[in-house]
C-alpha cells in the first residue's frame, strides 16, 4: 500500500496541487478586521472551514484562527500570483468547481473579491503572464469521433486572467493524441514560463481508444499486445476502457514540450533518455518537476514513478535523476546527477525551486520498488555541486502527518507548513545552505495548508 504524508483537510496538492477533498458549497464569510495585521498569509484549516490568517512574522510566535482572518470555503490549491493576489483553486471530479480569489485591502484585511469561477477539471496547473491557467487531458469534441464513437484526447484548458478579474477556457481545440508521434496521448505535468514561452514535462499516458483504434493496433509494441484492455474496468484515476493500453510503452524517456505562447498550438518536443518522465503522482494529480534555476536554465526532474508499475515491461530501469536544458537552444545539455546514488536508493515526491541553483525536494522514506512508501522527508539539492543534504531541525518522518502548500522562499530561507502528531501546526524555517529548520511560527488550528506573502491594494 501506497502512503503519502499529504494535509487531508485542504485537497491540495500537498504543496502544490495533490490530495484531492470536494469542496463546499457554502459562501464565504468576512469574520471582520484581522487582529494581526501582516503581509504574510496563512492557510489554515479548523474541522471544515478554512481561514486566511495575517501575521507580521513567520519565523516566531504563535497565532489562532479565533478572531483573525477570513473564513472561506475548502480549496484544492492555493495559488499566489506574486504578492498581489491569492487564488483558491477548486477541483470537483466529474464537476466544475467554484474558485475565488483574494487580496489585502487597503486596511490591511484580506478580502474576497466579487468574481467566482468555473474551472475545467485539472491535473495540473502553472502561471503565464497574467494567467494562471489549470490543465488535464479530456474527451475531445464529438465532431472528431471516429467509426465506434472513440473521441480523440484533448487539452482542457482554464485560463484566469488575475489582473482583469475574468475567466475563459481555451476555444481552439488541442490534441494531446500521438503527441510525441508514437501514438500515445499525454498529459501536461506544470507549466512554466521562460521568457514569452511554456515549458512543460509531457508524461505519456499510454493508448486511448481513439489512438488504438485510429491506426488499427499499429502503435502497439510488438509483445505488447496483451496489455491491451479486453474490458472496462478500474476506478477513479485508474479508470480504464475496452480498447485501451494503459500506461506508457516508454517509461525510459523524458519528453519536455516547449510551447510558444498560451495558445498551445505551436510547439517544439524535445527528448533524453536519462531520466524517465518527469513528474510526481498522486491520484489524478501530476506534480510539477520542472524549474528555472537563477543560472538561466531549466531543471527537470525526474522520480521515476514509472518503477511503479504493475506489469515489468511499463516499469522504468532509470534512476531518479536531474537533468537540465539550456533556454537559450532550448536543447538538454550534458548535465546529469542521479539523485539515488545520493539518497540511498529513495526517490521523491515533489520538489521545487529554492533560491539559486538550490531545490527542495519531498523525499520518499524507502525505495519505490518496495512497499508502502511514505513522502515524509525533505531535502535541498544543490545542483551546481550535485549534493543532496537532507533536512534537519524538523520532526522525525513518523511524526510528520503532512506538509503544506507551496513553499515561500525569502532571503535563502524556505518556509514551509507542517503538520506532526503532538504538536500544533507550525511554519518551519529552512537555512538552505545548511539545511537545517527551526521552527517557526505555529498555527492553533487542524493544519496548515498554505504560506505566502500579500502586499496591500491601494
Amino acid at each position: 500500500m501506497r502512503k503519502f504524508q499529504l494535509i487531508p483537510a485542504l485537497a491540495m496538492v500537498a504543496a502544490l496541487g495533490a490530495v484531492v477533498t470536494s469542496c463546499s458549497d457554502d459562501e464565504a464569510s468576512d469574520l471582520g478586521a484581522a487582529t494581526v495585521e501582516g503581509e504574510y498569509v496563512v492557510a489554515a484549516t479548523v474541522g471544515d472551514a478554512s481561514y486566511l490568517l495575517t501575521t507580521e512574522r513567520l519565523d516566531a510566535g504563535s497565532t489562532s484562527a479565533q478572531d483573525n482572518g477570513t473564513t472561506t470555503p475548502t480549496g484544492t490549491q492555493w495559488v499566489f500570483w506574486g504578492t498581489d493576489y491569492l487564488y483558491r483553486l477548486v477541483y470537483n471530479q466529474g464537476n466544475a468547481g467554484v474558485t475565488s480569489s483574494y487580496v489585502r485591502d487597503a486596511s490591511g484585511n484580506v478580502v474576497e473579491r466579487s468574481r467566482t469561477y468555473e474551472v475545467k477539471r485539472f491535473t495540473s496547473y502553472g502561471i503565464y503572464d497574467d494567467y494562471i491557467i489549470t490543465s488535464s487531458a479530456g474527451d475531445g469534441p464529438s465532431d472528431m469521433a471516429i467509426e465506434g464513437g472513440y473521441l480523440p484526447k484533448a487539452f482542457l484548458f482554464s485560463f484566469l486572467d488575475v489582473k482583469n478579474e475574468t475567466k475563459r477556457d481555451n476555444g481552439e481545440t488541442v490534441l494531446s493524441e500521438n503527441f510525441l508521434g508514437n501514438g500515445e496521448y499525454v498529459t501536461l505535468a506544470g507549466l512554466l514560463q521562460v521568457g514569452d514561452k511554456i515549458y512543460s514535462s509531457a508524461v505519456p499516458m499510454g493508448l486511448s481508444q481513439y489512438g488504438n483504434y485510429s491506426n488499427d493496433g499499429g502503435w502497439i509494441r510488438p509483445g505488447y499486445e496483451d496489455l491491451v484492455k479486453t474490458e472496462d474496468g478500474g476506478s477513479h484515476s485508474s479508470s480504464y476502457k475496452k480498447g485501451e493500453l494503459q500506461w506508457t510503452q516508454y517509461p525510459d524517456s523524458c519528453y519536455i514540450a516547449i510551447f510558444d505562447d498560451e495558445t498551445f498550438t505551436s510547439k517544439r518536443v524535445i527528448s533524453t533518455g536519462k531520466i524517465s518522465y518527469a513528474c510526481g503522482r498522486m491520484k489524478s494529480q501530476y506534480y510539477q518537476t520542472i524549474w528555472a534555476g537563477d543560472d538561466g536554465k531549466v531543471y527537470v526532474f525526474s522520480p521515476s514513478y514509472a518503477k511503479t508499475m504493475a506489469d515489468p515491461r511499463q516499469q522504468t530501469v532509470l534512476p531518479a535523476g536531474v537533468v537540465r536544458i539550456d533556454t537559450a537552444t532550448g536543447e538538454f545539455d550534458d548535465y546529469y546527477c542521479n539523485l539515488e546514488e545520493l539518497s540511498g536508493g529513495k526517490a521523491f515526491m515533489r520538489c521545487w525551486h529554492a533560491g539559486g541553483d538550490n531545490f527542495l525536494l519531498l523525499m520518499y522514506d524507502r525505495p519505490l520498488t518496495e512497499t508502502g512508501f511514505t513522502a515524509n522527508q525533505l531535502a535541498i539539492f544543490n545542483a551546481g555541486q550535485k549534493r543532496l543534504t537532507y533536512v534537519s531541525g524538523i520532526p522525525e518522518p513518523g511524526r510528520v502527518s503532512g506538509f503544506g502548500n507551496t513553499p515561500y522562499v525569502e532571503g535563502g530561507k524556505v518556509y514551509v507548513a507542517i503538520n506532526a502528531v503532538d504538536e500544533q501546526p507550525a511554519i518551519y524555517v529552512i537555512d538552505v545552505a545548511s539545511g537545517t529548520a527551526v521552527k517557526g511560527l505555529s498555527v492553533q488550528c487542524d493544519a496548515i495548508s498554505g504560506v505566502g506573502r500579500l502586499t496591500k491594494q491601494g
